[in-house]
């Protein structure tokens, strides 16, 4: 159901972004772009339709579910809804900047949790036309215009030769701090990659595309369904712990299996691994 949905959502997306921007950028002043949590952090109004058609989608098929939107709201915390019960947790779109400016990588995120664990998702790839999905102890898969094919990490088992992906919050003190790590880590790495997607760099790990990742200040929906795809391609994964409210984000990892233990040692050495305020 979260390939179906993360699917429908992109075909949806690709269509929108086409009628409302055009072959053209947005910018602040299209009417369609508003701010959210600080003036460089944009919400658009095909965010809050795909987010609107997922949570539809939902009631017709998983009627009486618990849905958690980054745009929407949703519990306020995983003992705010029935033992056992399965909640949808949707990033509509994650690489909302991308999406604006029209680089290519963005992604509707679909993650089915069970008391605050993610038991199955999907990451719906919008301009490449590729679905990345897993789902616990099943492994995980992409589909795309080859067919449906298994995810495996990478096997380097070197830092030094590691390809690290990244990101980046949107306060001025988050991004000052994230900046001051960033510059003692890349010298210990092959290089760095800062896509735009959270979502998207964790499926790069399960595809080793990317060799590792780590992100500060994650939200749940930014990772709900691409860090089990990560995990259940092999990667080692780090994630919040599921009784955290909303809003409490915190660091995500995931890494191919021969080196995540020499990033952890690189994070801990350099204060990697502790909070980031805001």
């Amino acid at each position: 159901m979260a390939e179906t949905l993360a699917a429908e959502a992109a075909r949806f997306v690709r269509r929108r972004r086409a009628e409302v921007f055009g072959a053209e950028a947005g910018s602040p002043d299209t009417g369609v772009v508003r701010s959210k949590t600080t003036p460089t952090d944009p919400v658009t109004v095909v965010d809050t339709e795909t987010e609107r058609l997922l949570r539809d989608r939902l009631a017709q098929l998983r009627p009486g579910d618990p849905i958690l939107g980054e745009e929407g709201g949703g519990p306020a915390h995983p003992a705010a809804t029935p033992a056992n019960s399965v909640t949808w947790v949707l990033d509509p779109i994650d690489g909302t900047v991308n999406f604006v400016y029209g680089i290519p990588a963005y992604a509707v995120s679909v993650g089915a949790q069970i008391d605050g664990v993610s038991v199955a998702g999907a990451v719906a790839d919008v301009v490449a036309g590729r679905v990345y999905s897993a789902a616990t102890g099943l492994g995980a898969h992409v589909i795309d215009e080859h067919g449906t094919n298994p995810l495996r990490c990478a096997a380097v088992g070197d830092l030094s030769m590691a390809l690290l992906g990244t990101g980046f919050g949107y306060s001025g003190r988050r991004r000052a701090t994230q900046a001051a790590l960033l510059a003692r880590m890349l010298p210990v790495v092959r290089d760095v990659r800062r896509i735009g997607s959270a979502a998207l760099d964790l499926c790069m790990v399960a595809a080793g595309r990317l060799d590792a990742f780590y992100e500060h200040g994650l939200q749940v929906w930014d990772r709900a369904a691409g860090a089990l795809i990560a995990a259940e391609a092999g990667a080692r994964v780090l994630v919040p712990p599921p009784n955290g409210p909303v809003g409490s984000a915190g660091l995500v990892v995931a890494a191919a299996p021969g080196i995540a233990d020499e990033l952890l040692a690189a994070l801990e050495r350099f204060n990697g691994l502790q909070p980031i305020a805001d």
